[in-house]
C-alpha cells in the first residue's frame, strides 16, 4: 500500500516523507509543551471541580488558583490589596483581553474622568471621545456571605472560562470590557465554613451552619457595612476597588433559602432610596430583565424578579450612590456543599410571588427534586455570563449613562434644591476637643471614604448668616453629593400596608441617617453660600493602653452565646474600638459554662447583646448541633447570675434579651410591644427620639435629648418605681417619637421607658430597649453603654 506520506506534495513538488514525520514530532512536541504550561483548570488547583458534591475548597486554594491563572494567561491580572481581619490576604483579579490589561491605567482614568464631569468641564464633546475609547468596568463579587458557599466556588468557573474561553461571546467579552472579579469579600468565612463542614461530613451535623459567626465580628452585617465602613474588608474593597476602578456595573452573588424562587434577579421592588438615580433604576431594570430572559430561553426555571429584596439602603448598595447599578443575584441555597431534595408541595413564595405558580414575576415554576451545589453554580456563572454579554453588547449605553449621572450630580443647584449640609463644629467657643468633636471627625472620615467632598472653612455665611470657625461643609454640586445626602438628612420610608392592613415589611431596615446615630447636628442649606477653605484637624487616639488594676472600665464580659448573635460580634467590635481611642473598655466573652459553673466571671458585669430570650435560656436543641454546642443557660445559669447581681455585679441587657431579664428575674417591668399585632404596631429599623434624664450617672454628660436605634426592641411600662428608674424614655407626642426610617404605631410608645435601671440586692440590671452600639454606628449612644458599666 501507498503511503500517505507519498501522496503529500510541497510547492508542486513531492514531500519527503521522513521531513514530514519530523515536522509532526515537532507540533506534537511544541502542542503537548503548550498544554503542559497552559492556563490550569479549576480541578488542576482543587483536585475537584467547583460544584462537586460534599467539597469546598479553602482560602489559600482559592487564591493559589487565581495565582496560577495569572501566571499563565495573559488575560488576567491577580493582585493583593492587603489583609483581611484575621491576616489573611485580600485579593483580586482583573480579566480582559491582552490588549486591553496593556493599557489598564489608561481605561481607569478614561473612567476617572467620566466619573467626575469636572474634570472634562462638562464638555460633551469630549465626553464623547472618551466614551468611544473607554471600557465598561464589570465588578464581579463573591462569597460576602461565607455560608453562601457556590459563590466564592463559581467566581474560579467564571475566570478559568474567561482565561481561556476562545467563542465569539468570550472574545467580545474581552475586548469591550474589563472584568474585576473578587473570589471572596470575606476570605475569614470561607475557612470557617470549610473547616466546620469538613469537620461535621459524614455525620449528622453535616450540612449545618457554624456555631459562630463567619466573619470574626459582624457575621452576615457585613453586607450592611457599604456607608459606616467599619470593617477592614469593606474598606479594602472601597478604597482600592470600587473608588479605583468606578465600576458601572457591580454583580453581587449571593444564595438565599431553600424553598423558595431558584433565582432572583433585579429589577427590585419598591420602594427605591430617593437619591438613587434614575439612570441606575432603569440601567439594573433593563439588565436584571435581560438575564432573566436569556436564562429563561436556556431552559432555567424557577427565577423571579421585582420581588423580595428592595434598593431602599446604601448599606447594601455602595454603586448605586457612585454611578453603577448593583445587581443581586440570589440562587436557592443547598445545605452548604450537600445536596438536598425539595419537596414541590413544600416550595412557598415570599412577597410579590408563589414559588408554585407562574406569574409576571415568576416563572417558570421548578417542579422540586434534588438540589446540588452542582445546580447553584450553574444558574450562577449563567447569570454572570449573560451580564457581562450585555455589558460588552451595550457598552457605550453603560458609559454614557455613567458620565450623565456624574454631569447631574456635578450641576450648580438652584433654589429648593439642598445646596449644602454644614456640620457646625460643637465646640466652637469652648475649651476642647469634646467628644461631640471627635463624633464629628469620624463622620467626616466616613463620607470622604466614600468620596465625598468636605471643607472647613472659618468664615461660612450662609444667607449672609455667619458661621464659626472650623465649620465643616459639604456641597451637594459634587459627583457623590447623594451619597451624602442620604447620610444625612432624614429617611421618610414610605406607608406600605398590605389588602389586610398590616405593614409590608422591608428587606432590611428603614433608617440610615448616620449623623443622627453618630451625634452630629447636619443642617441642610438651601440658599447662597460663601466661604473660604481651613484646614484644621484634631488627633484622637490611645497613646498608651490603660492598666486593668487602674481603668474605670475592666473586668467586663460580654455573653457570648454559642448560637452565634451578630449583635454580640458588634458588641466585641465597639469595646476593642473604644479600647484603641480611649484606653479603656477592656473585656473577656463569657459563655454558659462561665455562668453555671459561677467561676471566672467578671468582678464588675456582664453585657447580653441582642438575642432572643429562648436562644439565651435553651440554645440549641439536643440532636441539632453537637453536644458540646446544645443548651442554654437554663435554671441554674439564672440563678448564678441572681447571685452575681446581689453581691454587688451588674447586668446590663441589650435590646430583646432584656425580655430575658424581665421574665426570668421577675423584674416589676412589662415590655408594652409583647404580643401586639402588626397592624397596630411595627418599626422596623428606626431612628426615635429619646429625652434623657442627664442627673443619672448613665447618662451623665449626655445632652437631654437623644435617640434610640428601635428594631425588634422593647419598650418598658415601670410597675414599681421604688426598684426601678427611668434614665431614657420617648416623647409622650407620638407625633415627636421618629426621627428618621417608619414607625407604625408611635402610640404605644409614647411616654414609655426606653432605658431602665433595677437595683437588686448590691447590684443592679440595666435594661437597654434599644441597640446603644448598633451596627458600630450609634455613636449617639455609646456613652450610655459604657457608663452603664462604671464601677
Amino acid at each position: 500500500m501507498k503511503s500517505i506520506f507519498a501522496s503529500l506534495r510541497f510547492c508542486g513538488r513531492p514531500f519527503p516523507a521522513f521531513r514530514l514525520a519530523i515536522l509532526l514530532l515537532t507540533v506534537q512536541c511544541l502542542l503537548l509543551t503548550a498544554l503542559a504550561q497552559g492556563v490550569p483548570s479549576p480541578k488542576d488547583v482543587l483536585g475537584f471541580t467547583p460544584g462537586d458534591d460534599r467539597k469546598l475548597a479553602s482560602w489559600a486554594q482559592v487564591v493559589e488558583y487565581f495565582q496560577k491563572l495569572d501566571a499563565s494567561s495573559d488575560r488576567v491580572i491577580f493582585r493583593e490589596i492587603g489583609k483581611t481581619t484575621e491576616g489573611r490576604p485580600f485579593v483580586y483579579a482583573v480579566i480582559s483581553s491582552a490588549e486591553n490589561l496593556k493599557k489598564l491605567d489608561e481605561y481607569v482614568a478614561i473612567n476617572d474622568r467620566l466619573a467626575d464631569p469636572r474634570m472634562i468641564k462638562r464638555d460633551d464633546d469630549e465626553a464623547k471621545k472618551l466614551i468611544a475609547q473607554g471600557k465598561t468596568f464589570v465588578l464581579i463579587t463573591h462569597g460576602i456571605h461565607s455560608t453562601e458557599v457556590g459563590s466564592t466556588l463559581s467566581s474560579m468557573l467564571t475566570a478559568h472560562r474567561l482565561a481561556t474561553g476562545d467563542d465569539t461571546d468570550i472574545k467580545k467579552i474581552l475586548d469591550e470590557t474589563i472584568i474585576v472579579i473578587v473570589p471572596s469579600l470575606n476570605p475569614d468565612g470561607v475557612d470557617k465554613v470549610k473547616n466546620w463542614y469538613d469537620k461535621t461530613l459524614g455525620t449528622k451535623f453535616e450540612g449545618t451552619n457554624p456555631p459562630e459567626l463567619y466573619h470574626k465580628y459582624v457575621g452576615h452585617d457585613n453586607n450592611r457595612d457599604w456607608y459606616a465602613f467599619t470593617q477592614v474588608e469593606t474598606q479594602l474593597t472601597v478604597k482600592h476597588i470600587h473608588n479605583a476602578f468606578h465600576p458601572q456595573i457591580v454583580h453581587d452573588i449571593h444564595q438565599q433559602g431553600t424553598n423558595a424562587s431558584r433565582f432572583f434577579l433585579p429589577p427590585y421592588e419598591p420602594p427605591v432610596e430617593p437619591n438613587v438615580p434614575q439612570q441606575l433604576i432603569d440601567g439594573y431594570t433593563e439588565i436584571g430583565n435581560y438575564m432573566a430572559k436569556m436564562m429563561r430561553d436556556d431552559g432555567f426555571e424557577g427565577i423571579t424578579t421585582n420581588t423580595t429584596y428592595d434598593a431602599w439602603t446604601p448599606a447594601r448598595a455602595y454603586s448605586h450612590y457612585h454611578g453603577g447599578v448593583r445587581i443581586l443575584s440570589e440562587t436557592a441555597s443547598a445545605n452548604l456543599a450537600t445536596p438536598i431534595e425539595v419537596k414541590f408541595e413544600d416550595l412557598r413564595g415570599r412577597l410579590g410571588y408563589d414559588a408554585k405558580t407562574v406569574s409576571k414575576n415568576f416563572g417558570p415554576v421548578w417542579k422540586g427534586g434534588k438540589w446540588t451545589l452542582r445546580d447553584i453554580t450553574k444558574y450562577m456563572t449563567t447569570g454572570a455570563f449573560y451580564l457581562m454579554k450585555h455589558a460588552a453588547e451595550n457598552r457605550e449605553q453603560w458609559l454614557s449613562k455613567f458620565y450623565e449621572i456624574g454631569k447631574e450630580a456635578t450641576r450648580s443647584r438652584t433654589d429648593g434644591d439642598v445646596v449644602a449640609f454644614i456640620l457646625p463644629n460643637p465646640d466652637d467657643g469652648k475649651e476642647g476637643p469634646s467628644e461631640d468633636l471627635f463624633n464629628r471627625m469620624a463622620l467626616i472620615s466616613i463620607l470622604k471614604r466614600g468620596g465625598v467632598e468636605v471643607n472647613t472653612t472659618d468664615d461660612l455665611k450662609v444667607d449672609y448668616k455667619p458661621y464659626g470657625k472650623n465649620t465643616a461643609i459639604v456641597e451637594m454640586s459634587q459627583p457623590y453629593g447623594a451619597f451624602a445626602k442620604a447620610l444625612l438628612e432624614n429617611q421618610t420610608y414610605p406607608n406600605l400596608i398590605d389588602d389586610e392592613g398590616k405593614p409590608i415589611p422591608p428587606y432590611d431596615v428603614t433608617a440610615h441617617t448616620l449623623s443622627l446615630l453618630m451625634g452630629v447636628k447636619a443642617e441642610p442649606v438651601y440658599g447662597l453660600i460663601s466661604y473660604s477653605n481651613a484646614e484644621h484637624g484634631a488627633g484622637r487616639g490611645c497613646g498608651k493602653k490603660a492598666d486593668n488594676a487602674e481603668s474605670d472600665l475592666v473586668w467586663n464580659g460580654i455573653y457570648r452565646s454559642p448560637q452565634p448573635s451578630m449583635d454580640e460580634g458588634w458588641t466585641r467590635w465597639v469595646f476593642e474600638r473604644e479600647l484603641d481611642v480611649h484606653c479603656e473598655a477592656t473585656y473577656s466573652s463569657i459563655g454558659n459554662r462561665e455562668i453555671l459553673n459561677g467561676k471566672g466571671l467578671p468582678r464588675n458585669a456582664i453585657i447580653f447583646p441582642d438575642q432572643s430570650p429562648d436562644s439565651i435560656l435553651n440554645g440549641y436543641k439536643e440532636g441539632t448541633m453537637p453536644d458540646e454546642y446544645v443548651g442554654g443557660l437554663g435554671e441554674n445559669g439564672v440563678a448564678n447570675l441572681k447571685a452575681y447581681v446581689e453581691r454587688g455585679g451588674t447586668l446590663v441587657f441589650l435590646n430583646r434579651s432584656s425580655d430575658f431579664a424581665i421574665d426570668q428575674f421577675k423584674l416589676p417591668i412589662k415590655d408594652v410591644t409583647d404580643g401586639v399585632k402588626r397592624k397596630d404596631f411595627y418599626i422596623p429599623g428606626s431612628i426615635l427620639r429619646t429625652e434623657l434624664d442627664t442627673s443619672h450617672p448613665i447618662a451623665k454628660a449626655m445632652p437631654k435629648e437623644s435617640i434610640a436605634w428601635f428594631e425588634d426592641s422593647p419598650a418598658f411600662e415601670v410597675l414599681d418605681d421604688t426598684t426601678v428608674k427611668v434614665i431614657a424614655r420617648y416623647p409622650s407626642d407620638p407625633a415627636k417619637v421618629l426621627l428618621s426610617g417608619w414607625a407604625f404605631g408611635t402610640e404605644k410608645l409614647a411616654g414609655k421607658a426606653a432605658l431602665v435601671e433595677v437595683k437588686m440586692g448590691k447590684g443592679k440590671i440595666v435594661l437597654f430597649g434599644f441597640r446603644p452600639q448598633y451596627r458600630g454606628q450609634a455613636l449617639a449612644t455609646f456613652p450610655l453603654l459604657f457608663n452603664a458599666i462604671q464601677r
